[in-house]
């Protein structure tokens, strides 16, 4: 069956992060988020949007006993967002003329409104048919429901769509709901400019 569309995840594969960068920055101010997330929930409901951004910030904020600021806390929260480079830019607009292309991301408010305030939501809005945000639609990657969710709410089918994930779990999420898959162990430019070619999955020249 020919592939339609394209659901790309941001984080890793259209944007570039650097994960350590926040984890470095949170030890700095003296909190291991790494043993906080195995000790709450805390992070995966800010993520499908059980709790908000205060209240997400004073639990930190209170985590680290008051000795850092709201403010300092947000900015080694984003630390970890890069950069969106124009070339990537380019190439999403070539395939969308080919494919319908979509956006799946778990993500947050505080990292979406410094993506949108760095770039502008309507670059988003214009590469992308919809966009799907895991605080927005109260589901979050790699859970089956997740992919079926965006499937029936763009009306398409999982045998005529791609995803793509940087993700190795959210890859066998996508593949139990019934969507092909690419594991975008490159960047978005490098892994279409190569692996494509050699799979032959969707045609890009």
């Amino acid at each position: 069956m020919a592939i339609k569309n394209i659901i790309f995840d941001l984080g890793g594969v259209v944007l570039n992060l650097d994960q350590d960068k926040t984890l470095r920055a949170f030890k700095r101010l003296g909190a291991d988020l790494d043993e906080l997330n195995h000790e709450s929930s805390l992070f995966i409901d800010y993520e499908v949007g059980k709790v908000d951004s205060d209240f997400f910030l004073h639990t930190l904020f209170t985590h680290l006993k008051g000795e850092a600021t709201k403010e300092q806390i947000t900015q080694a929260w984003n630390a970890l967002l890069l950069d969106l480079p124009s070339f990537r830019i380019e190439l999403l607009r070539q395939l969308k003329k080919k494919y319908r292309l979509f956006l799946l991301s778990n993500t947050n408010t505080i990292h979406i409104d410094a993506i949108y305030g760095e770039y502008g939501k309507e670059i988003f809005e214009e590469l992308f048919e919809k966009i799907y945000l895991s605080h927005e639609i109260g589901l979050r990657k790699p859970a089956i429901d997740c992919y079926q969710y965006v499937l029936t709410d763009a009306n398409i089918k999982g045998a005529e769509t791609v995803f793509v994930d940087d993700s190795k779990i959210n890859i066998k999420g996508a593949q139990e709901a019934g969507i092909n898959t690419i594991w975008a162990k490159e960047p978005l430019d490098k892994w279409f400019g190569i692996e494509l070619k050699k799979t032959d999955v969707l045609q890009i020249t």
